[in-house]
């Protein structure tokens, strides 16, 4: 069973700098999916994942003068769609362009890109602010005959946009099964063939040439994996990175200008940060 755990956390005082902190490390912890509001947060793990002890010592070693109060629910596999439907997954419009929406939504609105993601147990609907400003680089890049990699490619979201937009091949990989699974349908639905792979940045091929890398996942894995991705990418090739903050480029940069990895360009959205990187 692919259940998910719910966990809430009420902050007093609440901030959005207090919940993108929170966030930030709940992220290093495993958790893949956030919902910020005005007196707390929502954060999202797979059940066999979840470990309280982890997320006491957290909360305990916070720098932040606040107090927490937590709870946790179940979210059952076969419930997902529902649960997205009643309380998240919204019809969305990404850049006045794409329209991103379920298979059970009604009253989508009109665009020049419409996709359908049935999420399920995988996140990556547009709706997070790293997910919307990858969309936005996408949309704003001419992908017609390119070769493009996904990495850590969720619902497949960016991976459809790039073929949608005319790419020659695109390449999803995903370390989570029933994400990878997942992906594999939402390609299906839009009618885009998509080569997908269930593994992790050993699965990429050095000599692979891609014009366009992308990768939406944190920055602990993406300053790791680094090294890996910039050899799968063709020397004037374009990576566009997110899943981190504003004052997280440092870091990213510290590691990326050794490899060959120059910033043109940065995006920042609700203290989330998207970079465009280019490959001397």
């Amino acid at each position: 069973m692919n259940d998910y755990i719910t966990l809430r956390i009420d902050i007093t005082p609440c901030s959005g700098d207090t919940t993108d902190l929170l966030a930030a490390f709940l992220c290093d912890a495993g958790y893949d999916s956030f919902e910020p509001d005005a007196g707390g947060l929502s954060a999202y793990i797979p059940a066999a994942n979840f470990n309280m002890n982890v997320v006491n010592e957290i909360l305990a070693d916070f720098p932040m003068e606040v107090a927490f109060r937590t709870s946790h629910t179940v979210v059952k596999g076969q419930d997902w769609n529902e649960e997205w439907e009643k309380n998240y997954f919204k019809p969305i419009v990404i850049g006045g362009k794409c329209v991103i929406h379920s298979s059970f939504h009604k009253d989508i609105p009109e665009a020049e890109y419409d996709i359908i993601v049935d999420p399920k147990m995988a996140f990556g609907t547009g709706h997070h602010s790293t997910t919307s400003l990858m969309l936005g680089y996408i949309l704003d890049s001419d992908m017609q005959g390119a070769m493009v990699i996904d990495m850590g490619t969720g619902t497949g979201i960016l991976a459809i946009l790039a073929k949608m937009r005319g790419a020659r091949k695109v390449v999803g990989i995903e370390i989570d099964t029933p994400a990878w699974e997942n992906a594999i349908e939402n390609c299906r639905l839009n009618g885009e063939e998509v080569e997908m792979i269930n593994g992790d940045a050993t699965k990429l091929k050095a000599d692979e040439g891609a014009d366009y890398f992308f990768a939406n996942i944190n920055r602990n894995i993406i300053t790791g994996d680094l090294p890996t991705y910039v050899k799968s990418l063709k020397s004037g090739g374009t990576m566009f990175l997110s899943g981190f903050y504003e004052s997280d480029i440092p870091v990213i940069k510290a590691v990326a200008e050794p490899l060959g990895l120059r910033i043109a360009e940065q995006r920042i959205q609700n203290e989330w940060c998207a970079l465009r990187l280019v490959k001397a």
